[in-house]
């Protein structure tokens, strides 16, 4: 999902300069200003120089502060099991990249996630209480931990997902802080009352929309980046005042119990109860349980179709409100205008990222007939050049490397059956296409497809690994490609390269997706304030913006007198009992009064009203 590596190469040449480095520094400010009214930002800045932000204090385990803090010996059969006959009740957890076992976290029971959604409700009482500002003051202090431990934290990401701690640090850590940023920014004003037109019957009335905190959120985070699925949701639903119940994946579960415990020093270091936020590990059942339970108030779950369909049908039951996002099949396209040289970095990053697990990951790359031939002899020595391996200091890796694991072996499965078949169908395998066997973790070798057709399972079937798939684009005709991409049932991200903006933008406003960009790739999720969900098996609803801060609430539409006294009264012709001969035309002149536009007609209606009033 948080696939923003590329914020880096675009913000060089600002860090090239003092003045440069300047203007990076008066951004967030400008930004603030921009979004903001004056009195709101003047209001926010001296609450920034003001207030003291604590400093938090989380032990760490061996390891989570060393590379080369697990001592147990990688398990060289290949076949770790998350679920022990020996150890019923608990979830092994491992890592990817080696194979290494570094512990057990509980495999909760419906009652255990009763019990903790219980206290979660009952924490959420006095939190939804609180003002923007203590909450504020939370988020600054979970960010200044942040801030000050990135390196830990890219350690325990990559150490539970097999990443390496680049890709953690972009796609984790700097996420991470511009949600924080973005919400402390501008959550009050997208939470604020919003004032409605009454209409002139109407008109001595106030109408608003206040948004209330549901209660309690339950989320089912994926695997693929845990540190930022989990902290996403917590960031916005406390916000928003809600209390957080977070299902890590089992995949991921060894990270979780640190992560938690950063959001709970930061709570208790600012003087509330840390039950508000709770995480539940444990298996499918878990989830379910989350799902079910009659303390959670809205599910948010991010994940495949197939689960997701499962989810929904169990909100149904109790008509609990849900939302969807459930991955992507996105679209680069590289129209015959562009240059090759400057494109296929892009093409690297969208695919190659995290080792294409990623929902808004390139899955298909388009490329105009007139220049594939030129970009695949650029893209693979590239490809073939990625360095893979254990992404830490340990095992005898030095960590240097582009490509890391696969976090679940099964997922292999699935890529190997998606490439032969492509192959099977006339599909050109460049490299790469099968497992890692020089490696003892759980890796999938970097891959080029060109070729690539829709009666190919790849074309439509979501990858979720380092699979490059290129699909040429007839005779550089831009409706072709437009329809070609459009044929898939995701629709997540897109993204459109061309020399002429206009022309991207065309191509990229008939793509049916919930997203997309124009010469660049994954940035709107940089930009928090945007919000972020797709059409069909994408899902449906939005997280981040204010319409993602806002889905944590109830919309309660509010009407009072806007002048105390003057009251709506109820005419005498339609009061109980009802004199026929006169409600109906009065009514009727009612109508005439507001809604006909020809003045002679409104004045009969006014004759009307005195007539039968």
């Amino acid at each position: 999902m948080a696939n923003d590596g590329m914020l880096v190469a675009a913000m060089a040449p600002l860090l090239s300069s003092d003045i440069g480095i300047l203007i990076l520094l008066a951004i967030p400010l400008l930004s603030l200003a921009s979004s903001l009214k004056l009195w709101d930002t003047l209001s926010l800045l001296l609450e920034f120089t003001t207030t003291s932000v604590p400093t938090i204090d989380v032990k760490l385990a061996a390891a989570e502060s060393d590379d080369d803090g697990v001592t147990s010996k990688p398990d060289t059969s290949k076949k770790v099991q998350l679920r022990d006959p020996e150890r019923k009740g608990f979830v092994q957890c491992y890592d990817p990249s080696t194979l290494q076992h570094l512990g057990e976290v509980p495999a909760m029971t419906k009652e255990d996630v009763d019990a903790i959604c219980a206290k979660a409700a009952k924490a959420q009482k006095s939190w939804s209480r609180t003002t923007y500002a203590q909450r504020r003051l939370v988020m600054r202090t979970i960010q200044k931990y942040i801030v000050n431990h990135v390196e830990d934290i890219c350690r325990v990401c990559t150490r539970d997902s097999g990443k390496p701690k680049v890709d953690a640090l972009l796609g984790e850590v700097m996420t991470t802080c511009e949600k924080i940023r973005t919400i402390n920014a501008n959550g009050e004003e997208w939470l604020r009352r919003q004032y409605r037109p009454s209409g002139p019957m109407m008109m001595h009335k106030t109408a608003y929309v206040e948004y209330v905190p549901f209660g309690v959120l339950g989320v089912i985070a994926p695997w693929n980046y845990p540190f930022h699925n989990m902290l996403n949701h917590i960031i916005s639903g406390l916000f928003s005042g809600n209390a957080v119940v977070s299902k890590c994946s089992e995949h991921t579960s060894w990270s979780s119990d640190y992560f938690g415990r950063i959001v709970k020093a930061a709570l208790v270091e600012c003087g509330h109860d840390p039950d508000i936020v709770q995480t539940v590990t444990g298996f499918g059942e878990a989830g379910s349980a989350l799902v079910s339970s009659s303390y959670v108030d809205k599910i948010i779950f991010t994940g495949s179709p197939g689960v997701g369909r499962l989810v929904m049908e169990g909100c149904s039951k109790n008509l609990k409100p849900v939302i969807l996002e459930l991955g992507g099949k996105d679209p680069m396209v590289f129209c015959d205008d562009v240059k090759i040289k400057d494109v296929v970095p892009w093409a690297m990053r969208g695919c190659f990222q995290n080792c294409g697990q990623n929902c808004c990951g390139v899955e298909r790359l388009f490329v105009y007939e007139s220049i594939v031939t030129e970009f695949i002899d650029t893209v693979l020595p590239r490809v073939k050049g990625l360095r893979q391996g254990v992404p830490l200091k340990t095992c005898g890796s030095d960590g240097d490397v582009d490509c890391g694991a696969m976090v679940m072996d099964a997922q292999m499965d699935h890529i190997q059956a998606l490439v032969d078949d492509a192959v099977s169908k006339g599909a050109t395998l460049h490299c790469g296409g099968k497992r890692n066997d020089k490696l003892d973790g759980q890796f999938y070798v970097p891959t080029l497809l060109s070729g690539v057709t829709a009666d190919m399972k790849i074309s439509t079937e979501e990858v979720f690994g380092p699979i490059m798939c290129i699909v040429t684009v007839p005779n550089d005709d831009d409706e072709k490609c437009v329809e070609m991409i459009n044929a898939c049932s995701f629709g997540l991200g897109s993204s459109v390269y061309s020399a002429s903006q206009k022309r991207g933008m065309k191509i990229g406003k008939q793509l049916r997706s919930g997203m997309f960009t124009v010469n660049d790739f994954g940035v709107n999720y940089l930009i928090q304030s945007l919000p972020f969900g797709g059409v069909g098996e994408s899902g449906f609803d939005r997280f981040a913006g204010p319409e993602g801060l806002r889905a944590c609430c109830l919309e309660r539409s509010i009407v009072e007198d806007r002048i105390p006294g003057v009251r709506t009264t109820i005419p005498s012709p339609i009061d109980y009992p009802i004199d026929i001969r006169k409600g109906l035309p009065f009514g009727t002149s009612l109508v005439n009064l507001f809604y006909n536009e020809s003045l002679l007609g409104k004045i009969k209606a006014i004759f009307g009203l005195i007539k039968y009033g």
